[in-house]
């Protein structure tokens, strides 16, 4: 039984703070779950993920970005999701492989056939069994970003990739919504555009509802 879920979406959808909100959910139904991150959901990822979005390395090239990235799931397949999900739990993950496809592929413009190789290498073949992807304008998603931002101390510490030209991050939208259509038995679309409460009912009863089916 993989109950390996991700979530995954655009700069400012609010999949961060879902997640959280799952996850405590979850707790309260007495369902063992482990909440992680990519790139930062080990201690070596947490560092390979402060040079990924320093603003300052506005140098790094497609190919260091994409490795980088790698290199973290690496780490956090065999660390984190491959122990968990062999102990039975249920596991959270904010982003995974969709991203690297809508981020680097998409977004940057690699060949998607050698992230593909090189992902499931680095990846031991993991996927997730269960996909929520948390859909809205990217405008909106932008600015729901910058007044985050604008909370804090360090202003410098904003994400490196919400710098990124609007059609950047439309790529990166369109190549999550092609995934989505692409494999529709794995993503669950969520708007994204509502209230925080809005949204968690619609992650809780797609969740719960893939839950129950394993059972």
């Amino acid at each position: 039984m993989n109950r390996f879920i991700t979530f995954e979406g655009v700069e400012g959808s609010g999949k961060s703070t879902q997640i959280q909100l799952l996850g405590d959910y979850l707790t309260g139904e007495k369902i063992p779950v482990v909440l992680t991150q990519e790139p930062s959901g080990t201690p070596i990822g947490r560092k390979i993920g402060d040079i990924l979005f320093h603003r300052g390395h506005f140098a790094m090239c497609p190919e260091t970005e994409l490795l980088l990235f790698l290199a973290a799931r690496a780490q956090h397949v065999r660390e984190v999701v491959l122990p968990a999900l062999q102990s039975g739990k249920t596991v959270l993950c904010d982003r995974y492989s969709d991203a690297t496809f809508a981020y680097q592929a998409a977004g940057r413009g690699l060949d998607p056939a050698f992230v593909a190789a090189a992902n499931d290498y680095c990846a031991m073949q993991v996927r997730p069994s269960l996909t929520l992807l948390f859909d809205l304008p990217v405008e909106t998603g932008l600015e729901r970003a910058g007044r985050r931002d604008a909370r804090l101390t360090n202003p410098a510490a904003a994400d490196r990739f919400e710098r990124e030209k609007l059609d950047f991050h439309n790529r990166v939208r369109q190549a999550y919504l092609n995934l989505y259509t692409a494999e529709p038995e794995r993503f669950r679309l969520i708007d994204a555009s509502g209230s925080v409460e809005e949204i968690a009912d619609q992650v809780r009863g797609q969740v719960m509802d893939f839950i129950h089916k394993q059972r």
